[in-house]
């Protein structure tokens, strides 16, 4: 794809995501990936108000984050999560957004590390098929250096990994282009919301099993 498609592919997916609500006060940021070597990735201008669409939505940068044209747009703040993710993965599409789902899971089981969901119809967006299939979520702490920040994500990236937690912040969620990154997020947030609805009503005990979830623990279904 040309530069200009990759722009309107993400741009495309960044106004479906505003429409959810899902970028409140100018937070979250977005990337995708225009070329391997060099690295090169659109990635969100710093402080945009995301539920409007300009032509100043995004900045070609490098794998150091830094601009490769002459622009007088600043990343976001956060791009240096999107180099870790490049670097350490395959991803050719990277999602980071706040909500209030994603944020109750990651203050939950941050003392964790890590939620395992398991059996849950969903997984399979995330191509596990396997009879009680599961998959897991890491949670970082969300340090204020933002340096210090993309090194602990960096450091929980495996290669079956899909997302990380970062504490009371956010999810970042990638896959191989916009269309995969874009269902890794949905079926994350998803599963999020399900968890949380069965915290609601009260049937989650450390000794029960409904509904599909397991003992009370980490590893939610």
């Amino acid at each position: 794809m040309s530069k200009q498609q990759r722009w309107n592919e993400l741009a495309d997916v960044k106004d479906e995501l505003a429409s959810r609500d899902w970028f409140p006060g100018t937070s979250g940021n977005v990337s995708i990936k225009v070329s391997d070597s060099p690295l090169a990735f659109y990635v969100s201008a710093s402080g945009k108000d995301k539920t409007k669409r300009t032509s100043e939505d995004f900045l070609l940068v490098d794998q150091f984050g830094e601009p490769v044209e002459e622009t007088h747009l600043k990343a976001s703040a956060e791009t240096g999560i999107h180099c870790e993710v490049y670097r350490l993965t395959k991803a050719g599409c990277c999602l980071h957004v706040h909500t209030v789902d994603n944020n109750l899971i990651s203050e939950l089981y941050g003392d964790a590390g890590e939620i395992t969901f398991q059996g849950q119809e969903l997984i399979k967006a995330f191509g596990i098929w396997e009879e009680e299939g599961r998959i897991t979520v890491p949670i970082v702490e969300n340090y204020a250096d933002l340096s210090k920040l993309s090194e602990a994500v960096g450091t929980v990236i495996k290669q079956d990994t899909k997302a990380v937690l970062i504490r009371n912040h956010g999810i970042t969620v990638w896959g191989r282009n916009a269309f995969e990154a874009k269902k890794h997020l949905e079926a994350f947030e998803f599963l999020f919301s399900y968890h949380i609805k069965l915290q609601t009503l009260n049937v989650l005990n450390k000794n029960q099993s409904f509904g599909g979830v397991k003992n009370g623990t980490t590893t939610i279904s």
